[in-house]
C-alpha cells in the first residue's frame, strides 16, 4: 500500500543505537582494563580495540584519539577528606596533605593532567573533578558564599601547578621538595585562599 510508513524504521534505528551503546561500553571497559594494566603511555588504540573485539577505526570514531578515550574511560574519585572533622584553621594544610597522597599514589591522575593540557575531553574531565569534588569542600569553609568558586579555583591553581611541575614536567627544584616542605609552603597559601577576608 502506498503512503504506509515502513514498520522497520524505528526498530532498525533502535537496534543501531543499542549496537552503538554496546560498542562504546565494550571499548570503555577494555580501555579501563588496558590503562590499568599497561598505563597510559603503553596502552594503544589497537590493543584496546582487540580487547573489545572492535575495529580500531570504531574507537577513533567514538572517541577521536587515545587522549579522548582515556578522558572518557577514567573516572577519578579524589576521595576528598571530610572537612567537617578538621579544625577550620587547618583546612589548607589538610587539603595539601591529601592531594600529595593522591598524586603520589595515583598515576591515573597524573595521566589525566597530562591529557588535560592538550585535549579538550581531558580538560573537561579535570573541570568536572574541580566542579564536583573541590568546590564542595571550599563551600564548607569559605566566609563568602559568592566567592566559593573563585577561592576553590585559586586552590586548584596552586595544587594543579604543583602537580604539573612535580609529576609531569618534573622540574628538579620542585621534585626535590620533601612532602613536609610542600606542606609548609602551600598549606598557609590554601588556608588564606579559603578563609582569609577578601582582599
Amino acid at each position: 500500500m502506498t503512503g504506509t510508513p515502513s514498520r522497520n524504521t524505528e526498530p532498525t534505528n533502535g537496534s543501531a543505537a543499542r549496537r552503538s551503546d554496546a560498542s562504546r561500553s565494550a571499548i570503555l571497559t577494555a580501555a579501563r582494563e588496558r590503562f590499568a594494566t599497561d598505563g597510559y603511555e603503553r596502552a594503544t588504540i589497537r590493543a584496546i580495540a582487540k580487547d573489545a573485539h572492535i575495529d580500531p577505526s570504531m574507537v577513533m570514531r567514538y572517541f577521536g584519539n587515545k587522549d579522548g578515550l582515556f578522558a572518557a574511560a577514567v573516572a577519578l574519585d579524589l576521595q576528598m577528606p571530610d572537612i567537617s572533622q578538621v579544625p577550620r584553621i587547618e583546612v589548607g594544610r589538610a587539603l595539601v596533605s591529601h592531594f600529595l597522597t593522591v598524586w603520589e599514589t595515583n598515576e591515573e591522575l597524573t595521566a589525566v593532567l597530562r591529557v588535560g593540557i592538550t585535549n579538550k575531553a581531558g580538560a573537561e574531565r579535570l573541570q568536572g573533578i574541580f566542579r564536583e569534588q573541590v568546590v564542595p569542600v571550599a563551600q564548607r569553609v569559605c566566609p563568602d558564599p559568592e566567592q566559593v568558586r573563585t577561592r576553590a579555583g585559586l586552590c586548584a591553581a596552586q595544587l594543579m601547578g604543583l602537580a604539573l611541575t612535580r609529576y609531569v614536567l618534573r622540574l628538579p627544584p620542585v621534585v626535590a621538595l620533601a612532602p613536609e616542605e610542600i606542606l609548609a609552603w602551600l598549606g598557609p597559601t590554601l588556608q588564606r585562599y579559603l578563609t582569609a577576608p577578601s582582599p
